[in-house]
């Protein structure tokens, strides 16, 4: 801001170039009078004024009379003569003096100051509103407590009274048995002491009569006492117990006590509305008559994932004249949930969901429904949805594109492709032979079939190589020998079908043809997802929730047990499932952690290869996996859609073209016996078999 002398200016000018930087700036209406005082120049050439023996100063003397004008005088106010300007008004952006304060500087600060508290007060309504709001939530909670403690207690009550009873039963049983072989005994008892004492009685009268009695008297009972004497002998006495003193009670407690000690669930989450975050075309875009699926991923206060389900969410989808839609939300058990819905009409729609009846982040959405002939589509647009694994873990559900068949047609991919032709495919979504809903664990046999774990169906489906129905098995339910979520799935030496139960904490074995035999690992297992046999019948088993893996013999003993949660390299993240190689070393695949984990048979860490990516080598989530007679290890890449193949070092060697009919979200991988991959395409609700060149 340097100094400007009026006459430098030409009349009429509109503008002004400073005489010292050339910087051109527009006058105001008024000319240069309207421009405002540099009072730091003004100042200065006071000092200088009021001081004639400073007229020519030397540049010292300019400097500290400058910094006299800045720090020692204070400076003038322009419009009230002598007034020290001592304020600043930050409206006008200018100093000012105590009069100016008064005067046209005084309604700014009122305003300003009006401005501030009409702000701050127009927050009241929303603090008021948020206190209802806590203390409506804090009231719930504490009604739902009471509850609870209610619940427990009362069942607890009528838990200890079917024990008084179960307790006085079992003693009135005791006492009665007791009582009924007493009385065996005791009329026992009596027939031999009257026999006793017949004979001890006869025994001394004939003494007596032999050494005190005459000749004549001896002749007179002879006959008599002759023919008791003998039939005493020849009489048939109990001589043998009629009865045994048999009686125990056994009370098998282990399992009662393992019971109760886990008995009772106590249901909640952290999340919150407000961090909850939902992803997915179907917020704003749908087709009418085609099933629209969104996801929402649950988060705590601090924007933290929740990993556990169970939260209470609602969707609700209206349309402009008020016609509600249903929604489905289905509970992945992670932390995230699937809602779909399908739209019978075009038009707009309000699309709220609803966590704790509180909208979670961006709800209500604007969705737009359309027919589908008023959408233009390509192979490059289609854009398929993948249903989440349900086999547990905190996964974030991941959106798989349809990958046109031009992927594998660059020179890069088609370097070494395995084969790009499916031989069949099996299934469609049913609870029939030969459907499925949501299938899991696939495996094979060496004698021609093909196992399936129908997870949802609560079953096990059997085929032959070639895909054709066998036989399948299975009740729903949480006793010994039924199956409550069906995930992983194997095949022994013997030909004995094991299966991971997620939901029953347990791993089933059965016959060839379905018969239930034993049940392993109860109490020990969380999720059991993965399941696989080493060349010793070791049966190795992911425990997707527990995130570590147990190796147990065939009879359910525990052999060993290795991995926590976590992300090193002994550490897993929702391990899915799991195979063994021949030298019997354990192959993981690592979910979260993106990665294939490679474990000797004792549980010690070997190597890992995988990361975060669309790459080849990389991950976006691994889920199935096996092993060929020659070490190569066969990955099914869920959140990417796809199968690659490595070496037994872990480099990548190629995929598995899938183009042709794309997977959606693959869950358990198999070499058949003919030599073939077998892949359980879950978001298809089918398996299908692919050509393998070994």
């Amino acid at each position: 801001i340097h100094p400007v002398h009026p006459n430098y200016i030409p009349p009429q000018s509109l503008t002004l170039s400073c005489p010292v930087c050339r910087q051109t700036s527009i006058l105001p209406e008024k000319g240069v009078a309207a421009l405002q005082n540099n009072f730091f120049i003004t100042n200065l050439m006071e000092v200088l004024q009021r001081d004639p023996e400073c007229s020519q100063p030397e540049a010292g003397n300019v400097l500290e009379s400058a910094n006299a004008a800045t720090t020692c005088q204070p400076l003038s106010c322009p419009n009230h003569e002598g007034k020290v300007m001592e304020f600043y008004c930050e409206s006008c952006e200018t100093a000012m003096c105590l009069e100016c304060t008064e005067g046209e500087h005084r309604e700014h600060h009122k305003l300003a100051l009006k401005g501030q508290l009409d702000t701050v007060r127009n927050r009241l309504p929303q603090l008021t509103a948020a206190i209802d709001l806590v203390n409506e939530i804090s009231k719930q909670l504490t009604e739902r407590k009471n509850d609870s403690v209610t619940e427990i207690s009362n069942t607890f009550d009528e838990l200890e009274k079917a024990l008084h009873q179960r307790k006085t039963a079992l003693i009135t049983e005791v006492e009665n048995i007791c009582s009924t072989k007493q009385k065996v005994l005791q009329a026992q008892l009596t027939s031999l002491l009257q026999g006793r004492e017949n004979i001890q009685s006869s025994c001394n009268f004939t003494e007596h009569a032999l050494s005190h009695g005459s000749a004549t008297e001896v002749l007179l009972v002879q006959k008599q006492m002759g023919e008791r004497v003998s039939a005493l002998a020849r009489h048939s006495f109990p001589e043998h117990p009629h009865e045994n003193g048999h009686l125990e009670c056994q009370v098998e407690t282990d399992g009662l006590r393992r019971s109760i000690q886990n008995l009772g669930v106590l249901i909640t989450t952290g999340a919150v509305g407000h961090t909850s975050v939902a992803t997915g075309e179907g917020l704003r875009h749908a087709l009418v008559g085609q099933h629209t699926t969104i996801t929402v991923t649950t988060k705590d206060k601090d924007g933290e994932l929740v990993k556990t389900g169970n939260a209470v969410l609602r969707a609700e989808i209206i349309s402009v004249d008020g016609v509600c839609t249903e929604a489905e939300v289905v509970d992945n058990k992670n932390g995230t949930y699937e809602v779909g819905y399908t739209l019978r009409s075009e038009g707009e729609f309000t699309f709220s969901l609803l966590l704790y009846e509180q909208p979670v982040r961006g709800s209500p959405f604007r969705l737009r429904a359309v027919k589908p002939s008023d959408v233009l589509q390509s192979p490059d647009d289609v854009k398929r949805r993948v249903k989440s694994p349900s086999g547990g873990g905190g996964h974030v559900r991941q959106k798989a594109v349809r990958r046109p068949s031009s992927m594998y047609s660059t020179t890069k991919k088609k370097e070494n492709p395995i084969e790009d032709e499916l031989i069949y495919r099996v299934g469609t979504r049913g609870r029939d032979k030969g459907e499925f809903t949501n299938l899991q664990g696939i495996s094979a046999s060496s004698n021609g079939r093909i196992v399936v774990a129908d997870s949802n169906n609560q079953c096990i489906q059997v085929f032959s190589n070639d895909g054709q129905f066998k036989m399948r098995f299975g009740v729903r339910g949480r006793s010994p020998g039924q199956l409550q979520r069906p995930t992983g799935v194997t095949v022994d030496m013997n030909g004995d079908i094991i299966v991971a139960d997620y939901d029953n904490r347990w791993i089933s074995i059965f016959s060839s043809d379905g018969k239930f035999k034993n049940k392993i690992g109860a109490g020990r297992l969380m999720g059991p997802k993965g399941v696989a046999v080493d060349k010793n019948g070791h049966i190795i088993t992911v425990d997707n929730k527990a995130c570590c893996v147990f190796i147990f013999q065939s009879n359910g003993k525990l052999v060993t047990k290795f991995g926590a949660r976590g992300t090193s390299d002994r550490h897993f993240a929702g391990p899915h499932f799991v195979a063994v190689n021949n030298k019997n070393e354990i192959v993981v695949t690592d979910f979260h952690n993106h990665s294939v984990k490679v474990y000797n048979a004792d549980g010690e860490f070997l190597f890992k290869f995988g990361s975060h990516g669309e790459g080849n080598g990389q991950f976006n989530a691994p889920t199935g996996v096996a092993v060929d007679a020659n070490g190569n290890i066969i990955v099914a890449d869920w959140g990417n859609s796809r199968i690659q193949v490595f070496d037994s070092s872990g480099s990548f060697l190629s995929y598995i073209n899938t183009s042709a009919d794309p997977l959606y979200g693959p869950q358990g991988l198999a070499l058949t016996s003919d030599g073939h991959v077998a892949v359980a395409d879950s978001g298809n609700h089918c398996f299908k078999v692919y050509r393998y060149l070994q």
